[in-house]
């Protein structure tokens, strides 16, 4: 049976097209699915188990998807919730939902999927055999993650659609499985549902268009056709088949739960200027393993910055810190007692090698070099005092022993900020289930009629 999937965007809270999802809201689709984060800011949000987005801006557009669903009478399901999946951010999606549902006046039933895993189930499972380490992984080591989440796969949110929910929150899950459960579960390709899920993930990032959002995806026994729904926006082979390698070291390959997605004989069709046809590719069934992500404090931070403009300095940047951390490194034992194993400190030049360090090889002319410190310790506290012991002679200290003393900018008073926990990722391994169900929860509830206002 076909089906019919509407992406409105590559993430909830990145914005979309709100012409386009009129336009898509009006060719009638089966579901709505939408992202609601990744792992690419890096581990705070799961360390920290919160979203990285606005409240604001996920509210608005949360409110636009609902009104959406409630048009269509079909389900709408964001995976990923609040950026990490957590059962934190979960609650804090589902707290959303029920503020909207009230200001709308629409009587819901919400199926909430938890992701989150509790340190004595992956430890048993390691014990058993059944935990194995991606390339790379770090070793194995539970102590002190703050938190750790399974990605679930389609038979998760499935298993939440057939609970009749209007609407799905859901924890971490692969960015695909949103969008394939309900091709699967209606007997479209598996090859082509897989694919065009992988395709249509970041929404009209597979189009000439990236930043309209909006994506329709029509699924069927034999593949897929995927089309932008901005006008200004058109699929073509080119950008539909290069997506499989976006987020994806592999081009003709893609692992999930249950198997894996082979493309090698995938082709691409234009059936018009806006809409490519794919067909060709094959899902190959495997072991139920789910990627675990785990995260834990690595440390605290505190931060001072610098600018220099005096183009003595400015043109023998590197060389200043280099003299500068020596000096500090030796100052820090004789007043604090921390020798470099107890702390980090990084000095980095924006607009010379902030962003690449000693492996950047363009030299250019800047007429003002920001100095950015960034200092890791074990408290908060023991970080702090390090930025504040450091904080004069990052303001006035020499090149040279034999010129006058300097004196740069800082940027904002006070010159040191706190930044609080440095989390760092702490599991890059796959957990093997013999029931997908075992480490993932579901929890149903309804929501009342107000009126709204």
């Amino acid at each position: 049976m076909p089906t019919r999937v509407l992406v409105p965007s590559g993430v909830l809270g990145l914005g979309f097209d709100r012409a386009a999802l009129a336009r898509g809201v009006a060719m009638r689709p089966d579901i709505i699915c939408i992202d609601g984060g990744s792992t690419d800011s890096g581990p705070f949000s799961l360390g920290a188990g919160q979203s990285k987005y606005s409240r604001a801006a996920t509210k608005s557009e949360w409110r636009s998807l609902m009104q959406a669903r409630a048009e269509l009478g079909v389900p709408l399901v964001i995976g990923t919730a609040g950026t990490c999946g957590t059962d934190s951010t979960v609650d804090w999606m589902y707290d959303i939902t029920i503020e909207l549902a009230q200001e709308l006046g629409q009587s819901l039933k919400i199926a909430r999927l938890y992701s989150s895993q509790p340190v004595e189930r992956i430890a048993a499972a390691a014990k058993a055999g059944q935990v194995t380490p991606l390339t790379p992984a770090p070793e194995l080591d539970l102590s002190n993650l703050s938190n750790i989440v399974a990605l679930a796969g389609a038979e998760h949110i499935q298993a939440a659609l057939e609970t009749g929910a209007d609407i799905v929150i859901a924890g971490r899950t692969t960015d695909t499985a949103t969008i394939a459960a309900l091709p699967l579960s209606r007997g479209d390709a598996a090859g082509g549902a897989w694919h065009g899920a992988k395709i249509a993930e970041c929404g009209a990032l597979c189009s000439t268009n990236p930043t309209s959002g909006v994506i329709m995806v029509d699924f069927d026994a034999d593949g897929f056709t995927v089309e932008p729904m901005a006008e200004s926006a058109a699929c073509t082979p080119h950008s539909v088949s290069a997506h499989m390698l976006y987020e994806n070291s592999d081009p003709f390959h893609l692992y999930e739960p249950g198997g894996h997605l082979d493309v090698t004989g995938a082709h691409y069709t234009a059936l018009d200027d806006r809409r490519v046809r794919v067909e060709g590719s094959r899902w190959i069934p495997g072991p139920y393993t789910v990627k675990l992500e785990g995260a834990r404090i690595g440390g605290y931070q505190t931060t001072i910055m610098a600018i220099l403009r005096n183009a003595h300095y400015v043109g023998n940047a590197q060389a200043w810190v280099d003299r500068l951390t020596g000096f500090l490194t030796a100052e820090i034992e004789t007043r604090m007692g921390l020798t470099p194993d107890d702390y980090r400190l990084d000095f980095r030049l924006i607009g010379v090698n902030g962003a690449l360090g000693a492996l950047e090889n363009r030299i250019g002319d800047p007429a003002e070099v920001g100095v950015l410190g960034i200092i890791t310790a074990r408290s908060q506290e023991e970080a702090g005092e390090i930025g504040k012991l450091i904080n004069p002679f990052v303001l006035h200290y020499p090149l040279t022993d034999d010129e006058e003393l300097p004196t740069f900018a800082f940027p904002y008073s006070p010159a040191t900020t706190n930044r609080g926990a440095l989390y760092e990722f702490a599991l890059n391994h796959v957990m093997h289930l013999t029931d997908p169900m075992s480490a993932f929860r579901i929890e149903v509830s309804q929501t009342q009629s107000k009126v709204a206002r």
